[in-house]
């Protein structure tokens, strides 16, 4: 008969395999699953995995390169791909790009009709504003399952689109979802038609969460929705210039180099009407300007100052 200190012993012994066997077999979450997408550009290129995860996701960007980016995510219609966008949606933006730099507006617009039926079904579910080069910055945003093209199609010095040079990755979404769950804003963010962007916290230096409200949602002259860009300026700054460029239907809008004395810090880019996303930014003292990429956006009402003292 085993005496009572050996079979403690063995008790203890069993019960220490079994705490270590789940230890060994309980594995850790990758940033994928907890919801970080870590992207970066180094040049004409998004560096990012090719799948993710549904729900809510946090795009981390590093642009890296010389060039004002940003990141779109275009949701494709079914049985719709990347070589259907190669083959039947780039060409047209290519020819009308290339006639409005020839200030041939009206073939620009022929050009620009024989986009494809299916792409006004392609649904934008945000992505990050635009980004300076070699800044950082946090976009989070809610994915739905389905096959999306990463985009970016600010333009090169000669007027062609970032997306006809390597800036379009396709990226599959699957159905399971992250673990991630939406950050605690510190500001909100309405932007409308009618109203334009309006600010309705008052902010303060610091590390700032935007919550973006997407009221409505419209397509403007330039095939695209409104957006939330954050842009910080100094005393060189032309704002006109700024309203000018960020109208890619201009020669010279969203064209390489960007106008002087703006430091591009992230934003939200296009979501669907009541929808949210969110993005954040490390506010210094300054004077800063949320604004969308549509023509006139002054006019619109979707641009709105403020100061950080």
């Amino acid at each position: 008969m085993k005496n009572p200190i050996t079979i403690c012993l063995l008790l203890f012994t069993l019960l220490s395999c079994k705490t270590k066997e789940k230890e060994i077999t309980t594995p850790e979450k990758s940033p994928l699953e907890l919801g970080q997408v870590n992207v970066s550009t180094k040049s004409m290129e998004f560096f990012v995995s090719d799948t993710l995860y549904s729900g809510w996701n946090t795009f981390i960007y590093n642009n890296e390169s010389q060039e004002v980016h940003f990141i779109m995510m275009d949701l494709y219609p079914e049985g719709i791909t990347i070589e259907n966008t190669k083959t039947e949606l780039l060409p047209p933006f290519d020819d009308g790009m290339r006639y409005i730099m020839e200030n041939q507006m009206d073939s620009a617009m022929t050009a620009f009709g024989k986009i494809p039926e299916w792409y006004q079904k392609v649904k934008f579910l945000g992505g990050t504003g635009l980004v300076s080069p070699k800044y950082t910055v946090k976009s989070t945003v809610y994915l739905e399952p389905g096959r999306y093209m990463m985009e970016c199609y600010v333009k090169m010095f000669n007027g062609a689109w970032h997306t006809s040079h390597g800036m379009l990755k396709e990226i599959i979404v699957k159905d399971e979802a992250s673990q991630l769950t939406p950050p605690s804003a510190t500001a909100n963010i309405d932007i409308s038609s009618i109203n334009g962007i309006l600010l309705k916290d008052s902010l303060s230096s610091g590390r700032q969460v935007f919550q973006t409200n997407f009221i409505d949602q419209k397509v403007y002259e330039n095939f695209v929705g409104h957006d939330v860009n954050l842009v910080k300026y100094d005393a060189t700054a032309s704002l006109d210039s700024l309203v000018l460029w960020m109208n890619w239907m201009n020669p010279r809008g969203l064209r390489t180099p960007a106008p002087i004395g703006f430091t591009f810090l992230g934003g939200m880019n296009n979501l669907p009407a009541e929808s949210k996303g969110f993005f954040e930014a490390d506010l210094t003292p300054g004077n800063y300007i949320l604004i969308s990429e549509v023509p006139a956006a002054d006019e619109k009402r979707l641009l709105y100052k403020f100061s950080i003292d």
